[in-house]
């Protein structure tokens, strides 16, 4: 437990620090919300009505920006080589990793949602209804993304195949993040089904990721 706390601590750090991928992904869901508007005009009814889609895309697309650095830093220092020769399970290592990634950039984006939902004119209630389903669904981009990453790592162009083996794993987590989004602002009796199909996924790709990553990087590291 000590040294997966000290993995998780120090990608924490690197992600933090001055290029390190979290602000990044900070940056980009800000000018994908803040550019919104522009694109569709000045109809606040609609801005409304499209306001939790957006607010899904855009942390989507910030996840799958920083993805591709959970793995690949480690590698071109050799730290990967390192945490796989380790004693500790690769399989916990991976999710430790995939914890400190989604804590420095993912959390942020959650943080962000309330405030960013004011300039595509939604409620607190609206607001707070989609911070809640990202909080539960983020994890599973997460988690998701991470077997992609592993995948990538060691294949020369690999950003692009991360892009293509992830981005079709992400669409239920995104339909089904806006549909509990939806409901819980045109009524609530709707929202737990969605709600809950949303923490479940997230809950499998807790299972399910680490084991698939950490084969995939035993597989294209041997």
């Amino acid at each position: 437990m000590t040294a997966l706390a000290a993995l998780i601590r120090r990608d924490i750090k690197i992600a933090l620090r001055v290029g390190g991928g979290a602000l990044i992904g900070v940056l980009f869901f800000l000018t994908v919300v803040v550019l919104m508007p522009f694109a569709v005009g000045p109809d606040l009814a609609l801005l409304s009505r499209l306001g939790p889609a957006i607010l899904w895309l855009g942390a989507l697309l910030a996840s799958l920006l920083t993805l591709d650095r959970l793995f690949m830093a480690d590698h071109e220092d050799g730290s990967l080589d390192l945490i796989t020769m380790s004693r500790t399970p690769l399989e916990l290592a991976c999710a430790a990793k995939a914890l400190a990634h989604w804590l420095a950039a993912g959390l942020p984006l959650i943080v962000a949602t309330p405030v960013l939902g004011l300039l595509l004119n939604l409620d607190m209630v609206a607001t707070g209804a989609v911070a809640l389903t990202l909080l539960a669904g983020t994890p599973a981009l997460t988690f998701t993304g991470m077997i992609g990453a592993a995948l990538a790592v060691t294949l020369h162009r690999g950003g692009l195949l991360m892009a293509v083996l992830v981005l079709p794993l992400s669409i239920p987590v995104l339909i089904f993040g806006v549909a509990a989004s939806q409901a819980a602002i045109t009524g609530p009796s709707s929202f737990g089904a969605p709600f809950s199909i949303l923490c479940a996924l997230s809950l499998v790709s807790l299972v399910i990721g680490p084991f698939a990553a950490a084969a995939s990087l035993k597989h294209g590291l041997d």
